[in-house]
């Protein structure tokens, strides 16, 4: 990512409304899901509606704080597997942010796009199931996610915090948030991991085996490359690697970004009766699905 891509720009532009913004003016409601007024506005949905892929669209959905700038250095670096080339986004990637004319510039820009959501599926542009563009879709264990959106929220200067991370996960298991319900997400999503277009892949799976992970992507979207190059990809997006160049890569917000990514943080902030509260919801909500068992909750989130 270029140091002066439209990346750095909206974050900071971002940034900039959240100085004045108080937590509790924070969201506005979009057909029943919160998102915040400081990257969203109804006028860019209303737009997004109309909004035309293309098949070769490479879509990656996630629940914030899933991973989605880590896949997003990775599938750049896919497109681009020649190190002297840079994948730049002259739009910022997140589909639903911006404003309402972003639509109309992306018909210019050359293929493969790449299109970051954290949308539900059924919120998505029909076009992408159209036009059958292929989507990845990224899922991290719930307590883990809520630990890091925490952090996000009270680490970055301006971003309005929470008075606690008790008030934090209170709102979580609400789904009052950006971008709502983490089980919402994982609800409805879970009903189309099979469908043909659609490959999911774990956080954890990624931390365990990045090579391995790579690999998988490259195959989904259709690229060749050597197992050289898919050594070289992985060594250039570790965890450790992405943080120690986020400044560049993502502007102020980069270390904040890219702040611990281990499995199991989580336990630094659950106290016993909120282990309680999240196993019985992801109970409620996911047990004996798919998505359910590949999260693999008794391995990474058991007490």
């Amino acid at each position: 990512m270029a140091a002066n891509s439209k990346f750095i720009d909206y974050i900071d532009e971002a940034l900039e409304k959240s100085k004045e913004t108080a937590l509790s003016h924070l969201f506005f409601t979009y057909q029943g899901v919160p998102y915040p007024i400081t990257m969203c506005t109804s006028e860019t949905f209303q737009a997004l509606d109309a909004f035309e892929a293309r098949s070769d669209d490479i879509v990656l959905a996630s629940y914030p704080k899933c991973g989605s700038n880590w896949i997003l250095h990775i599938i750049s670096e896919l497109i681009f597997a020649d190190p002297k080339k840079k994948y730049e986004y002259p739009e910022f990637p997140v589909l639903e942010c911006g404003d309402p004319e972003k639509y109309q510039r992306m018909k210019q820009l050359p293929s493969p796009r790449i299109l970051a959501t954290h949308l539900h599926y059924d919120k998505l542009p029909r076009s992408i199931f159209k036009n059958k563009a292929k989507i990845l879709v990224v899922f991290r264990n719930p307590k883990d996610t809520a630990v890091s959106f925490f952090h996000f929220h009270n680490d970055v200067p301006d971003n309005p915090s929470y008075g606690s991370w008790d008030e934090f996960f209170r709102q979580f298991m609400k789904g009052q948030v950006s971008w709502g319900s983490y089980f919402d997400f994982a609800i409805n999503w879970n009903k189309h991991l099979d469908d043909e277009n659609v490959k999911l892949i774990l956080y954890e799976d990624l931390k365990e085996n990045l090579a391995a992970g790579i690999k998988q992507i490259a195959k989904f979207f259709g690229f060749s490359l050597s197992g050289e190059q898919i050594q070289t990809i992985s060594a250039q997006s570790t965890f450790q690697a992405m943080r120690a160049k986020s400044q560049e890569t993502h502007g102020a917000v980069g270390p904040f970004l890219f702040r611990k990514g281990e499995i199991g943080d989580w336990k630094n902030l659950f106290s016993e009766s909120q282990n309680q509260e999240m196993a019985e919801k992801f109970k409620e909500c996911l047990a004996d699905t798919a998505l359910g068992t590949k999260l693999k909750y008794n391995s990474y989130c058991q007490a």
